[in-house]
């Protein structure tokens, strides 16, 4: 007796296919500016008993003092080491006693004190946060310890090749002289001699409440939140400080390699760039979806070409560090040390084709619609929400820039991508820096990225 036949599966239903982009808007804020000259952003969300409060204050790296790169940093870092009421370690536990998170730290532009905490501690969690942004102690116990732990950092720069290739790339970059040509965090010479006195001599300099803006997103009115910030930081007082101005003029016009020797490394980390636009730029948007075609993307041309078509590395990408002044351009990634010049070659060619190929319409739809679609989720929490509002003010964005973001990007086009990859790629301005063993200093010189210096890493950072 035969077998049944099998019967046949049942076709799986059609793929639904995907619908029209929906309407998206930001949350909407209020200014307010307070007698004492502290400014007030408040974004009232009240789907959950949540509150996130960001400081903002013109006090990042920038305005570092010559010979004291790092000091800005390690203010920021010793804001909550103990306070007129608290020591470091009464603060943390009345912090955590709250169910709260508290955070601070600066970055080139900018110091940020961070807050996020429930709706019903929000009084009493903000009374921390404001001996902490304005009533810091600064105790010299605690400034020796993080001043061994930044000196610890530079160690691990120099042993790590991806460390170590970011610092001496900001070197070549910039070079020495600009503030852009150091670590944030200052150098190993600096760092050594930063004082507990020049701490908080930089902290009454620059946080004051003109310099300052409270960002504030979650479950509170605008009401709510001045008669809340008034009551904490009303007293407050202090001018504005004279803005930080670094030099972002590029280190050198022509190309330079440089060839940081590491002889423990198992492979080579590469940089290739040079000194970028600010993040003012009229041409942000079109930027970033250049960006992404290039390097910014998992699919881009940079990593499918490094990744999949040469298997020079697991990953290769490119991107800009957005500033107020000029911040750099890269293309980075880490290959086999016998592939370095091969997959700089790569690059090379990359960024060449970035400028003289139009973008198909297959990789600029893919481009934009990701941008715009990632846009929306990005800003879920009030923390995020914060973030958000926090970029608006240090790159004084229009109060629309979220609403119009989307359909800007959306409005991209090809001759777009293409105008601002003439523009601000510079192919002649090209700084590459190899951190690897020594050994490929012939064949880099053959590549045509100006003349080779070699470094030693311990060297770097110093």
């Amino acid at each position: 007796m035969s077998a049944p036949a099998a019967s046949a599966a049942p076709a799986a239903p059609p793929r639904p296919a995907p619908g029209p982009p929906r309407p998206y808007h930001f949350p909407a804020f209020e200014r307010r500016t307070l007698p004492n000259g502290l400014r007030l952003v408040v974004a009232p969300i009240r789907r959950l008993p949540v509150v996130s409060v960001a400081a903002v204050v013109d006090a990042g790296a920038a305005a570092d003092p010559a010979g004291r790169e790092g000091l800005a940093v390690l203010t920021a870092r010793a804001l909550d080491e103990g306070t007129a009421s608290y020591d470091a370690l009464a603060l943390a536990d009345r912090v955590e006693r709250l169910g709260a998170s508290l955070a601070a730290g600066a970055d080139w532009d900018s110091a940020v004190v961070s807050l996020t905490t429930l709706t019903p501690k929000l009084a009493d969690a903000f009374a921390v946060m404001a001996e902490v942004l304005a009533r810091p102690t600064f105790p010299e116990r605690e400034i020796a310890r993080l001043r061994e732990e930044r000196l610890a950092d530079l160690l691990h720069v120099r042993s790590d090749p991806g460390a170590l290739a970011d610092a001496a790339f900001a070197e070549a970059v910039y070079g020495p002289a600009s503030r852009f040509g150091r670590p944030e965090g200052g150098g190993e010479a600096a760092v050594r001699a930063l004082t507990r006195d020049a701490v908080a001599a930089f902290h009454a300099a620059r946080y004051t409440p003109a310099a300052t803006t409270l960002v504030v997103a979650g479950d509170v009115t605008a009401d709510d939140a001045e008669r809340l910030v008034a009551q904490a930081l009303g007293d407050w007082r202090g001018g504005a400080p004279a803005p930080a101005a670094a030099d972002d003029r590029p280190a050198a016009e022509g190309r330079r390699t440089r060839l940081v020797v590491k002889p423990d490394a198992v492979q080579c980390e590469l940089r290739l760039g040079h000194v970028g636009p600010p993040r003012a730029t009229p041409d942000y948007l079109p930027l970033a979806v250049m960006n992404s075609i290039l390097g910014g993307l998992f699919n881009s041309r940079v990593n499918l070409n490094l990744r999949e078509r040469h298997a020079f590395t697991y990953g290769a990408r490119t991107g800009f560090d957005w500033r107020r002044s000029a911040g750099p351009f890269a293309a980075e990634s880490a290959v086999a040390s016998d592939k370095a010049v091969a997959a700089t070659r790569e690059l090379l060619a990359e960024i060449e084709r970035m400028r003289d190929e139009p973008v198909a319409a297959e990789e600029l739809s893919l481009a934009t619609s990701y941008l715009d679609g990632v846009f929306p989720i990005r800003y879920e929490t009030t923390s995020a929400v914060a973030s958000a509002l926090t970029a608006l003010t240090i790159y004084e964005l229009p109060d629309d820039y979220f609403d119009t973001y989307r359909d800007r990007v959306r409005a991209v086009t090809a001759a777009d991508v293409q105008r601002v990859a003439r523009a601000h790629l510079r192919p002649d301005a090209l700084q590459l820096v190899v951190a690897g063993p020594a050994g490929v200093e012939g064949e880099l010189a053959a590549l045509g990225v100006g003349p080779v210096a070699v470094t030693p890493a311990d060297e770097v950072a110093r």
